[in-house]
């Protein structure tokens, strides 16, 4: 069985989160991953994008999720 590439697993885990974005009218779309710096950058969407909570969001709900399943990251930043 082939291993699963970073991209993959990175996408496998945006979907766990995204859910409990969508509840509350928001998304997250994957734009990119730097393996050199090991930084994956999202887009926040919907009622996301542009929220007061937005920072915290990332950090502390999508980052700690992304980091947790996928061991070769080691930031979440949004763009």
């Amino acid at each position: 069985m082939p291993r699963k590439s970073v991209e993959t697993k990175i996408r496998e885990a945006l979907d766990v989160v995204r859910p409990h974005l969508q509840m509350d009218g928001g998304n997250v779309e994957f734009v990119a991953y730097d393996s050199k710096n090991k930084i994956v950058s999202v887009k926040l969407q919907g009622a996301c994008h542009g929220c007061p909570m937005a920072e915290m969001t990332l950090q502390n709900g999508i980052g700690r999720i992304v980091k947790q399943k996928v061991k070769e990251v080691k930031e979440v930043v949004a763009v």
